[in-house]
């Protein structure tokens, strides 16, 4: 997965920088055509592929503030200041 995500990042990079390319050289119609179709790929492709990739082994659970979450890091921060005493 890493390296298809690899692989979508350098093929957006490519569509931008050759996107900005043509507009300076004057075909701005095509530039500007490299450079949407290379930002639609990274929000539509990439970014979907990046967070599913980052996501899939997660537990949503320890992200959120529960009852318990909060009751840890109250006792994580008593024990933090018995220790620095």
């Amino acid at each position: 997965m890493k390296y298809i995500i690899k692989i979508v990042l350098i093929i957006v990079v490519l569509l931008v920088c050759v996107g900005y390319y043509f507009k300076n050289t004057g075909d701005h119609l095509t530039g500007d055509k490299l450079v949407g179709i290379g930002i639609l790929t990274a929000s539509f492709i990439l970014m979907p592929l990046f967070i599913y990739h980052r996501w899939k082994n997660k537990d949503v659970k320890d992200y959120m503030l529960t009852e318990e979450n909060l009751r840890k890091m109250r006792d994580y921060e008593k024990n933090k200041e018995k220790d620095n005493l």
